[in-house]
């Protein structure tokens, strides 16, 4: 219910503001507007305004519109064509169509800018021990490293405040097929070095569990045994809940990723090993042999104990003052807008997966699991969901606000508007390529909720 009910406000909301940036606009230039509605289909409620406009809430939630007063829509009075949508300055029309994108683009500004100011408990950007072959040990990190600033070229670096920040840089560099260079602080705070983490290796990879073990940077942990699952190896091996694992096969275990790693790697291919552990129980020293389980993940066989490892990481408050925070959404708005459209271009030539792309179903889920993490979390999420509102909405295509703005683009440099022949086609073009991408979206969904990725 928490997750139905966080959806449905955050297309009420992001609708709403995106239809409310056409209105005011198309108001503010002298057009009539006729309707304002929050979905599509049956009505379900009804008010009009005192300027003539009925506002409306429609059964399908899913998009809105604003219906203008237009002579290409039917028969208009002499005594109201001035307030005709088609009778406006070319600038003026431009303004209207560009008005909705824009009010998502200020939104999501508002909001990543809130985030800041009332800051968030994250994990600080300490890493542990990366898994064995993953990009993060090629590139020498350790455990105990403390990640301060990233760069994609080496030369102008970007402080990073937390964990999340820092995978959201490297999730990015991924998508792009970009490398990133890390500024980084050794354990204790012995020496700071600069570490080249080769992402363009991964270009074209799906954002997926697997994808996160290959690049390798998990947060540092204690190599606690949080819990024990019932019948499993770890349980007939004596493990207990609260263990500290101090060693094993005589090798010291200094936190939960090389812990995490060791049992994957307890196997010859066919057969598992048998590890002789070493753990803290209460004060007292408990030697124990484990053997694991062989098991199928994504196509590889690794070694399981069905146990759950890992301590909570520590912690940091990440805040901002008033102007910084303010410019702060507006970086993060411009960065995140900038790596969708580069995504989207890199999709278009195939050179990065279309399993990028999300539809209502991984939304809805976001947004459940962002409601249920706090208030700054749920506001990330609808500011990162308007920003793509936006972002999606000035794409070029007939059926969104970008393809009108190409058609007022084409008038103002040939001095005459598109044909309504063209107009047609351009429009039938439009709709199959939305159909396509959201049918594209909706499968990714299943997909993602099926575990076939």
């Amino acid at each position: 219910m928490t997750t139905l009910i966080a959806f449905l406000a955050a297309l009420a909301l992001l609708i709403a503001v995106h239809e409310w940036g056409h209105y005011r606009v198309a108001r503010a230039c002298g057009v009539k507007v006729l309707r304002f509605s929050i979905g599509f289909g049956r009505v379900l409620w009804r008010r009009v305004g005192r300027d003539g406009t009925e506002f409306t809430l429609s059964a399908l939630p899913l998009g809105g519109y604003v219906r203008m007063l237009d002579e290409r829509d039917g028969i208009v009075s002499p005594h109201e064509r001035e307030q005709a949508f088609n009778q406006r300055p070319l600038r003026q029309r431009a303004a209207i169509v560009a008005a909705g994108p824009a009010a998502n683009w200020v939104l999501a500004v508002v909001l990543f800018a809130a985030v800041a100011w009332l800051g968030s408990e994250v994990p600080k950007a300490v890493l542990g021990t990366p898994p064995a072959g993953s990009l993060a040990e090629r590139a020498g990190l350790h455990a105990g490293d403390w990640v301060r600033a990233v760069s994609p070229d080496g030369q102008q670096w970007q402080d990073v405040a937390s964990l999340p920040e820092l995978q959201s840089a490297i999730v990015r560099a991924q998508a792009l097929g970009e490398s990133l260079h890390l500024s980084v602080t050794g354990a204790q705070g012995h020496g700071s070095r600069s570490v080249h983490l080769e992402t363009e290796r991964l270009a074209g990879r799906a954002p997926d569990a697997r994808l996160f073990n290959d690049i390798g940077l998990a947060p540092m942990t204690e190599p606690l045994i949080r819990q024990v699952g019932t019948g499993g190896a770890g349980a007939a091996a004596g493990l207990q809940a609260g263990d500290r694992v101090l060693s094993i096969d005589g090798q010291a275990v200094p936190d939960a990723g090389y812990l995490r790693d060791a049992i994957r790697r307890a196997h010859d291919g066919e057969h598992p090993h048998t590890m002789a552990w070493r753990v803290d129980r209460g004060g007292q020293i408990v030697e124990l042999e484990a053997t694991p389980r062989l098991v199928d993940d994504a196509g590889q066989r690794v070694a399981r104990l069905e146990i759950g490892i890992g301590a909570a990481p520590e912690r940091v408050f990440v805040s901002y003052g008033l102007f910084d925070g303010l410019w702060r959404g507006v970086e993060q708005s411009w960065d995140m807008a900038a790596t969708t459209v580069r995504l989207l271009g890199r999709m278009l030539i195939g050179e990065a997966s279309v399993k990028n792309l999300s539809g209502p179903l991984t939304i809805a889920d976001y947004a459940g699991q962002s409601a249920q993490a706090g208030l700054a979390p749920y506001l990330d999420f609808l500011a990162k969901i308007s920003l793509s509102l936006a972002v999606l909405n000035l794409l070029p295509l007939p059926m969104l606000d970008g393809g009108h703005l190409m058609y007022h683009l084409f008038e103002g440099l040939s001095g005459r508007p598109v044909s309504e022949w063209w107009q047609r086609q351009l429009q039938r073009a439009g709709a199959l390529i939305l159909m396509l991408m959201m049918a594209l979206a909706l499968s990714n969904d299943v997909a993602r909720f099926a575990g076939w990725h």
